[in-house]
């Protein structure tokens, strides 16, 4: 279900259910040697949301759109995982809402101003002032890619 869609951003709501989750093996996956297969003998379930979600009544995703933070990981298309329990931090990657829009950057605070940081050097700085009607949404916890 989309909460909200813009340009930049599509916001979904997560929704929680009671199902065990994925088959999990909680041996370590070799990027080596391949383990012996008596290492899977034993089976657990994972679920995502107990894994990514510390707070269920204030957690949102949100698909990326663009490139403007390719160089912190965050890629088009990259599903963010979105805390709104959190409070703002210097060089913490939130989801604001600037005039209009969503976006996602590196907040940057110092003394008494607020700058947008991309992570690309394609994209510029966007330094937020009392004419910007400007709120920071949510932190980013994780990022969820594809391969």
């Amino acid at each position: 279900m989309i909460a909200h869609k813009s340009n930049a951003l599509n916001i979904f709501q997560p929704q929680f259910t009671e199902s065990l989750g994925a088959l999990f093996f909680d041996t370590g996956i070799s990027a080596g040697f391949p383990s012996p297969t008596e290492d899977f003998e034993e089976q657990q379930h994972l679920s995502l949301d107990k894994e990514l979600v510390r707070n269920k009544e204030t957690t949102f995703y949100a698909r990326v759109s663009g490139q403007s933070m390719i160089g912190a990981g965050l890629d088009d298309n990259d599903l963010l995982v979105i805390d709104r329990s959190l409070a703002p931090a210097n060089n913490k990657i939130a989801v604001c809402f600037l005039d209009g829009e969503f976006t996602v950057k590196r907040l940057r605070v110092d003394k008494d101003e607020i700058w947008l940081q991309p992570e690309n050097p394609n994209y510029p700085i966007i330094r937020v002032t009392e004419d910007n009607d400007f709120v920071v949404w949510g932190i980013v916890t994780n990022v969820i890619k594809k391969v």
